[in-house]
């Protein structure tokens, strides 16, 4: 399938550069390549104000980076925006998708709160599915001391973010946690046994080949029977009653294309309210690529704006 011709010529860019394959690359040697991806953002958005604070639960601290919008003196409390990154649950940090953050800050008029959930492998599943509800119920507990309504919360993930959104929306359900009133999900991850067909259409990548996947996969869990786990493949199990409105983008030249697209389909036929974003010419993690392509930056602009619509 076609790409955009502006990620075209990035990937181009980015295959002179390249080395080894990642799969084949050590823990360390990936995280330097997803630090790397930073420079593709661009000149970071500029928003009123962003401070660095942590959530503590119980013997340790989860770090947040909370962003506020530019506001009228008279704005009252804000909505927030629980945004989680992506990187495959091995890689990434307040840093890395730091233009996602203030770009949904900026647009949707919401506190953005960015979480640095604890990574795989030194730290397992559910490592990061306990840190993302935790930073929940924080932000609960929390918002009023930020300019933030503890009523109106959405979470926003993207990749293995995607995922922790996903399962989050469902699991504070399951554990009668604090209200989601909106998920946005950017090509998620959210069936560890996905065998669809564009998992073998896009078998080789670009950005994220199926033995890539595999890689993170082996990284994150720690036994292959997890897969099965709803906070590991929330798209495998039944849809709990009174899931929050979704919005799911899913890019068209990615192995997680199909299992996005399913879900979507899984949540509208129990009901729940689905905005769905197939972006044609796409790759996996494109919303990285905000500094010099278009449809990246048009994406990103489309999800922030379905945040500012669910609390107008």
């Amino acid at each position: 399938m076609p790409l955009d011709p502006q990620i075209e010529i990035l990937l181009q860019q980015l295959a002179a550069e390249a080395g080894p394959a990642p799969e084949s690359r050590t823990v360390a040697e990936n995280r330097a390549f997803g630090r790397a991806f930073t420079a593709l953002a661009g000149v970071p958005e500029p928003i009123a104000d962003v401070r660095d604070t942590a959530a503590a639960v119980g013997d340790r601290d989860i770090p947040l980076r909370i962003y506020r919008p530019v506001t009228g003196p008279d704005a009252g409390l804000l909505p927030v925006t629980l945004f989680f990154h992506g990187g495959g649950w091995v890689f990434g940090d307040l840093d890395t998708q730091d233009h996602i953050a203030r770009t949904v800050a900026g647009r949707s008029g919401t506190i953005v709160v960015s979480v640095d959930y604890r990574l795989a492998p030194e730290h397992r599943f559910p490592a990061a599915t306990d840190d993302a509800y935790a930073a929940l119920t924080w932000v609960a507990d929390n918002a009023a001391g930020f300019g933030g309504d503890a009523e109106r919360i959405a979470v926003f993930g993207e990749s293995a973010g995607g995922n922790l959104a996903a399962v989050l929306a469902q699991e504070t359900l399951r554990r009668g946690g604090p209200r989601i009133a909106l998920q946005v999900l950017a090509y998620p991850a959210v069936d560890r046994f996905d065998d669809s067909c564009s998992m073998y259409e896009n078998a080789t990548g670009p950005v994220l080949s199926r033995s890539y996947l595999e890689w993170f996969w082996g990284a994150y869990l720690s036994t292959p029977d997890q897969g099965a786990d709803p906070r590991v493949s929330p798209a495998r199990c039944d849809v709990p009653a009174g899931l929050p409105p979704a919005v799911i983008a899913t890019a068209e030249n990615d192995p997680l294309r199909d299992q996005g697209d399913r879900y979507a389909r899984k949540l509208a036929d129990a009901g729940v309210p689905v905005q769905h974003l197939p972006v044609e010419g796409a790759v996996h993690g494109f919303l990285s690529f905000t500094g010099s392509v278009r449809l990246s930056r048009d994406t990103l602009d489309r999800l922030s704006d379905a945040v500012a619509v669910a609390f107008a």
